[in-house]
């Protein structure tokens, strides 16, 4: 958020996202090479049958005439921003054997590689061919291992590759047999929206899928997952089959379990079905003028006080005190701000601190800072009777350490204790407590196609690192609102980019946030689906108030394109939501230095 005049953001993010640095190495396996004897083990190596026996990622790939290398046919698999054109089969080994994998490939940034191999998965790859060269690699199976994996891939973004005669020799195995249905399923301890399921593994195994009342909802290679976006006291059942290159097994005998029930920070915390957020700037005053609290006009449903600053980066002691006179020459008193809060509050809205925005960078970097952030929060929220806390961290506040690589586990304390910072003020507090967040679609949606530094380095650490906080604090979030605005093109789920400043752009941003999506591309770690009521989008009150402002014509567009599925445009939401929750604005300052036209249509079309 935006502290004085048409703001100044961080320049070069996704520049800097997009250069990602490969690693500079070939890993090689150490063992003996596949007799000459051998077979070749790949189904259609050649691709002369097409794409027979090869499956490529997002329909990335396709069989061409030129240019080959040999026969009459070739792969081209083409990379997206998300997706690296992954073509692979899986192929039947026999245990405690070698065997020798080669591909002529053709392109930049062009891999060879084999999986599940039971000892040390190789991969080796050639920068730059611009004829034809062939990759070659060496491994040695486990002494169980009865299939591995080959496959191709290209790097994110970059043109399409090609490859051909793909070759795998070594002894051939039996065939594979599909495994037994798993057995020990079992629930655990249910919150109000996810349920946590266990079982044991079958044998043969190479994956697992997770099916709730008969619909598939996630694949997993291990023996555990959670199940998570449900409704707050809502009955499921599950089951899980096994799978491996031979199919699928039968699924698992059924398991019940039924959510908790809602509460506070996870549910509607009183809020009204469609609700509208708005800043107010209470400790500074730029060119939008100062706004009493008492003169804050009854369609604002949750007012969010801006801001509340550290006194250093790193110390973790937060600071709020309203607006010097001298700033701010009608800023009330703190008895007066005290009792129109009092009042709003009487209303039914919500009063929150927010903390950081533009200028309050906040890294809460040592347990002792994370003690002082749950300490110096408690007083002001106390001092002020607030509601809750709105986490409005921008910048270098939040950033993942190299090889912080998945979502679901952070390790980057900055990241870790904020969550347990958060935790800490929700258990002091109650179920009435009320948690609110507003990160920049570089920390959220961004992430769809990068997460931190990426897996060799090089990417921006602040890549998606919003994503560990909201899903840690999924069960206790009471709205999610990003900021639609001061931000660079973004990649949708349709594998497109869009741009702020019209319907489109708030259509795809949401439809991420509604719909789930890999992170980093990486289907095995899916970012699940939030709860329509824990959604809005946020956008500026006026031109002058951050770039990205919207009409309030393609404000309404974008609301019937996600509550009713109408005035959609050319990108196709994955569903329709009429309990999605609302609207959030910079500012409630900007919107009265604006004639109130944000608030004005929000009323008009949710009937306020």
């Amino acid at each position: 958020m935006e502290r004085s005049g048409p703001p100044l953001r961080p320049s070069g993010l996704l520049a800097v996202c997009s250069a990602v640095v490969l690693a500079a190495g070939t890993l090689l396996a150490t063992a003996p090479a596949a007799g000459a004897a051998d077979a070749d083990l790949a189904r259609n190596g050649g691709f002369e049958a097409g794409l027979d026996g090869w499956s490529c990622s997002g329909g990335s790939g396709a069989a061409v005439s030129t240019p080959v290398h040999g026969g009459s046919s070739a792969l081209k698999a083409t990379p997206a921003g998300s997706d690296n054109a992954r073509c692979s089969q899986t192929v039947t080994v026999k245990p405690d054997s070698s065997y020798s994998l080669s591909a002529w490939v053709q392109g930049s940034y062009v891999y060879l590689g084999a999986s599940g191999t039971g000892t040390t998965d190789v991969s080796t790859w050639t920068q730059s061919a611009g004829a034809y060269k062939q990759l070659t690699t060496t491994f040695r199976t486990g002494p169980s291992t009865t299939s591995v994996t080959v496959y191709t891939h290209g790097w994110y973004g970059t043109p399409a590759y090609y490859a051909d005669d793909l070759s795998l020799t070594g002894p051939g195995g039996g065939p594979v047999a599909v495994p037994a249905a798993p057995t020990g399923l079992k629930a655990g301890t249910a919150t109000a929206s996810s349920v946590p399921l266990s079982w044991t593994a079958s044998t043969g195994a190479t994956g697992y899928r997770v099916y709730r009342s008969g619909t598939k909802v996630l694949d997993t290679t291990g023996t555990s997952a959670t199940v998570t976006g449900l409704a707050a006291s809502s009955a499921h059942t599950f089951q899980v089959s096994a799978v491996n290159a031979a199919g699928e097994s039968p699924r698992s005998a059924a398991v019940s379990a039924t959510t908790a029930a809602g509460g506070g920070g996870g549910g509607d915390a009183g809020l009204p079905a469609h609700a509208l957020v708005g800043y107010l700037h209470s400790s500074f005053a730029n060119g939008s003028g100062y706004t009493r609290m008492a003169d804050v006009p009854d369609s604002w449903d949750v007012i969010n006080l801006a801001f509340g600053e550290p006194t250093s980066v790193t110390s973790g002691d937060i600071r709020f005190s309203l607006c010097p006179v001298a700033e701010c020459p009608g800023v009330e008193s703190e008895a007066e701000f005290k009792a129109a809060i009092k009042a709003k509050q009487a209303a039914g809205k919500k009063v929150l601190i927010s903390i950081g925005g533009q200028n309050g960078q906040v890294q809460l970097a040592s347990t002792a800072a994370r003690d002082t952030f749950v300490t110096s929060v408690s007083k002001i929220i106390d001092t002020y009777g607030l509601d809750g806390l709105d986490i409005d961290f921008e910048g270098h506040s939040l950033s993942l350490a190299t090889g912080d690589t998945d979502f679901r586990s952070p390790t980057t304390p900055v990241i870790v204790n904020l969550i347990s910072a958060v935790k800490s003020l929700k258990a002091k507090y109650g179920d009435d407590f009320v948690l609110t967040m507003a990160p920049e679609t570089f920390f959220v949606q961004l992430g769809y196609q990068y997460y931190g530094s990426g897996p060799w380095g090089g990417q921006d650490p602040r890549a998606g690192a919003y994503l560990p906080v909201i899903h840690a604090l999924r069960d206790d979030l009471t709205l999610l609102h990003v900021q639609d605005y001061n931000s660079g093109s973004i990649m949708g789920l349709d594998n497109q980019y869009h741009s702020m400043g019209g319907a489109d752009f708030h259509i795809a941003m949401t439809d991420m946030l509604l719909t789930g999506f890999p992170v980093a591309g990486d289907q095995s770690r899916v970012f699940p689906a939030l709860r329509p009521e824990q959604v809005a989008f946020g956008l500026p009150a006026s031109t002058q108030a951050g770039n990205g402002h919207t009409s309030p014509a393609e404000v309404t567009k974008a609301l019937n394109c996600l509550t009713k599925k109408t005035d959609c445009g050319t990108y196709r939401t994955h569903g329709t939501w009429s309990g999605l929750r609302g609207l959030m604005t910079w500012s409630i300052n900007w919107d009265r230095f604006n004639n109130w036209e944000f608030s004005k249509n929000f009323d008009a079309y949710f009937g306020g």
